[in-house]
């Protein structure tokens, strides 16, 4: 996930009802790569969290942040964006990011046609809502407030549709009480496969409620988007707290091109679980390489089961696939790496950004 935002004050900071006694700092200096001269105000912020600040007049930052382990984002105007993953258990000081302008990449770059939709948004908006926004309850009360900055190319050749934003997206989910500033990196659909990815660094913000009735209203739907969610599964899987929670493990095995589940009496061991409590990370490294999630909670959704003919009511499945033999290690606040080698399938896949919560959010 990927985000730009640019602020003018000097610094901001958001605060989610965590004591600094619990945080720990990150610090460092931005500069641009062709002048070697600080920049001020350019965006340093914790992907996926609402905690973010800018840069003061020499370039430097300072940030403060619970426990746990983040991909740190810095965007400025016309600059490329950067990112750094960090962790509480290391020392985070004197960081330093170096970032390019954009205009000098797009000079190397010779553009022999291009595939432009003039009328983009009128031909695909709706379906990349469905497909990023998604199509859950939540989903009818966000917006994007920007549609302008979007821009689609369709290439027959390929039958591909690509999306891509000129600046963040503005997206107000009135659901969950948060707006989300989202710099779409971009956006694919294969028609062929029907899949459809999309990165981008998102960066969260509590709206204010009007009442205590609508701030009533945000923390409980919340907490049902938590409930069941990837965040809760790895936070579960942290705590080794995963039965408890309501979920179970199955591995998923292909047998004369069918899906076989194998029923799992020792999770942990199933996934080779390891704790390290010097970094205070967990690291899974699972027997096979896809494994299911079902969630016994919760039902799935009724506009899933509509939308998935031959779904089984009773709980939520969804199967996590992991490259063969690697691991990914979990830090404390549910934040996993590398997420770029899992793969999500089912259930998880239809809860998109309309569910999307911050990895600070701790109203469960």
């Amino acid at each position: 996930m990927k985000f730009f935002f640019t602020i003018f004050s000097i610094t901001l900071f958001y605060t989610t009802g965590f004591s600094q006694n619990n945080a720990f700092i990150i610090s460092g200096k931005v500069t641009s790569s062709e002048t070697k001269m600080p920049l001020q105000g350019a965006s340093v912020f914790a992907e996926n969290t609402t905690f973010g600040t800018a840069t003061d007049a020499e370039g430097n930052f300072k940030l403060w942040l619970p426990a746990g382990g983040y991909d740190i984002v810095i965007t400025f105007t016309g600059h490329t964006t950067e990112s750094k993953r960090i962790t509480s258990s290391e020392k985070n000081e004197n960081l330093y990011f170096e970032i390019r302008q954009r205009e000098k990449e797009m000079e190397s770059v010779s553009i022999v046609s291009t595939n432009e939709v003039k009328d983009g948004w009128n031909k695909y908006g709706n379906f990349f809502e469905e497909q990023f926004i998604g199509k859950t309850a939540n989903s009818s009360q966000c917006n994007i407030l920007n549609k302008e900055v979007l821009k689609f190319f369709f290439s027959k050749k390929r039958n591909r549709l690509k999306i891509t934003s000129s600046e963040p997206l503005q997206i107000e989910n009135k659901a969950l009480g948060y707006t989300i500033k989202y710099a779409l990196d971009s956006f694919t659909h294969e028609y062929a496969t029907q899949v459809s990815l999309y990165t981008g660094y998102p960066l969260f913000e509590e709206m204010i409620p009007a009442s205590e009735a609508q701030k009533s209203a945000w923390d409980s739907a919340r907490y049902y988007a938590y409930n069941g969610s990837i965040l809760h599964f790895m936070r579960s899987l942290y705590r080794k707290e995963l039965k408890e929670q309501g979920f179970e493990i199955q591995f998923v095995v292909k047998t004369n091109e069918k899906d076989n589940a194998i029923t799992l009496k020792d999770f942990y061991g199933a996934m080779n679980y390891q704790r390290d409590d010097s970094t205070q990370t967990v690291e899974v490294r699972p027997n096979q390489k896809d494994v299911g999630i079902i969630y016994t909670k919760e039902d799935p959704a009724d506009a899933f089961i509509k939308d998935n003919p031959g779904e089984l009511p009773g709980f939520q499945f969804s199967i996590l696939s992991f490259l063969p033999g690697e691991s990914i290690i979990i830090e404390q606040n549910g934040y996993y790496f590398e997420q770029n080698d899992l793969t999500i399938h089912e259930y998880w896949t239809w809860e998109k950004v309309a569910d999307l919560l911050p990895y600070d959010y701790t109203g469960f």
